[in-house]
């Protein structure tokens, strides 16, 4: 089946995120030699945000530009909710949801996130 690629209606890519990143069990990430990948907030001055996709495929049409040399990885789910998550939160960081081609999405504080997955795996 082939995937319906990530459009520029944030909150629908944002909807797919949840449902996708619980059937397969984990989120997808790009980490580099210098670590994980992390951009500006264009929301937020002075915060970094930390990009993570649904699927694979998604994650994949990141590696360009600065990220050229990056590979994605996959992160467990039950990793990312009781580790990533609050770490994230601690070091002020935002969490990018699914973002598009054009590096554009949702930009969401790591324990709204962790509440959402929480209510997804009800």
């Amino acid at each position: 089946m082939e995937l319906e690629p990530l459009g520029d209606d944030f909150e629908e890519n944002c909807a797919r995120f949840l449902p996708e990143a619980v059937e397969q069990g984990c989120v997808w990430a790009l980490e580099g030699e210098e670590g994980f990948a992390l951009c500006e907030s264009e929301r937020r001055a002075n915060t970094e945000v930390m990009p993570f996709w649904s699927q694979r495929e998604f994650a994949e049409a990141h590696i360009v530009d600065d990220w050229a040399g990056y590979q994605v990885v996959p992160v467990d789910l039950e990793e990312f909710m009781d580790d990533w998550l609050e770490g994230m939160h601690e070091d002020v960081l935002l969490v990018g949801i699914n973002w598009n081609a054009e590096m554009e999405g949702e930009e969401i504080e790591p324990l709204d996130l962790l509440e959402q997955l929480e209510q997804e795996l009800d």
